[in-house]
């Protein structure tokens, strides 16, 4: 179940409890009239079925509630009560095959921001990503890829492209640019200074690398690895599956190629910064195809539903 709190100006309150009765799987409906005082009107409140959420939240932002007073969405984690129960067994489909489209948007917006702790935590892994290729160490790799906050960008650029959001577009490339262009660069320093410390060789670098040349060697299972990556990252940012995550991100060789490409620039091995840029891009391009057209399909799937619902209630 989701919590909406509402602060409404008095002369829409009435809309708005409309918009909440008819809105299939909501209850525990309070209104509290003039409790509220920045801004100021009245307080509302109720509860409703994940899968009825972006519903409601739509019908709410198109009386302009976002603009007059305000919108709070909260998750509630246990609910006991049948008036719940019956909410969640009239909304159609599954909670977690809901998608609350502004939530989504908002949470992709945070999430590519280029702030600081983004550019600190992307470049800390690229460097570890380094490490684990010089020293060809797959765990090192892997905490990289764990590490790497690369795939919030991305989720922004197939949120931007099917919500139609220049703007969120635009803030998510230039986070993933200029992130990675950053991560490389104090990468290239960081190799060198490894190698004055006698810690980083050339000769590590061109040798043999079972566990690790993958990196700078794309090839077509780079591309469906991250198609795959990229349609399972965008359903657990879309559903209550979010642990997922995790496994998106040790599954896609983004920053260990950036790594590789940094290190490999740093001696001046053009072959391998070729071919870990190449393999880089091919997985963000694959990555952004697939959550793209992920974000497609629920939104087809879910007006679908929508259709539905509206045809057995006419009949």
């Amino acid at each position: 179940m989701l919590h909406l709190r509402l602060i409404v100006p008095p002369d829409r309150t009435d809309d708005v409890v409309r918009a909440i009765e008819r809105t299939v799987g909501t209850t525990h409906l309070a209104v509290l009239p003039g409790a509220a005082r920045d801004p100021a009107g009245d307080l509302v409140l109720c509860d409703v079925a994940r899968e009825a959420g972006d519903e409601l939240l739509a019908d709410l932002c198109a009386l302009g509630i976002h603009e007059t007073g305000s919108i709070a969405v909260d998750d509630v984690g246990l609910t006991l009560s049948r008036h719940a129960d019956k909410a969640e067994r009239a909304a159609p489909g599954e909670g977690a095959d809901a998608v609350l489209w502004d939530q989504l948007t908002e949470a992709t917006h945070e999430e590519s921001t280029l702030s600081v702790t983004y550019v600190a935590f992307l470049t800390l892994a690229t460097m570890i990503a380094a490490c684990g290729v010089v020293l060809d160490n797959a765990i090192l790799i892997v905490g990289a890829m764990a590490v790497g906050p690369e795939f919030g960008p991305l989720a922004g650029i197939c949120t931007a492209l099917v919500r139609r959001r220049p703007r969120l577009a635009g803030r998510s490339l230039i986070a993933l640019v200029a992130g990675f262009a950053v991560a490389m660069a104090l990468t290239v320093l960081f190799s060198l200074g490894m190698d004055a410390a006698g810690l980083f060789t050339e000769d590590r670098l061109r040798a043999e690398r079972p566990n690790t040349g993958f990196v700078y060697a794309p090839d077509w299972f780079s591309f469906v690895v991250g198609l795959l990556a990229g349609a399972a990252g965008t359903l657990s940012l879309t559903s209550a599956k979010s642990g997922a995550l995790v496994g998106v991100a040790i599954s896609v060789t983004t920053v260990p190629a950036a790594a590789n490409a940094a290190v490999a620039l740093g001696y001046g091995d053009l072959g391998q910064t070729k071919g870990s840029v190449e393999q880089l891009l091919l997985n963000l391009l694959a990555i952004v195809l697939a959550g793209t057209l992920t974000l497609v399909a629920q939104k087809f799937f879910w007006a679908r539903q929508r259709e539905r619902e509206t045809r057995g209630q006419t009949v």
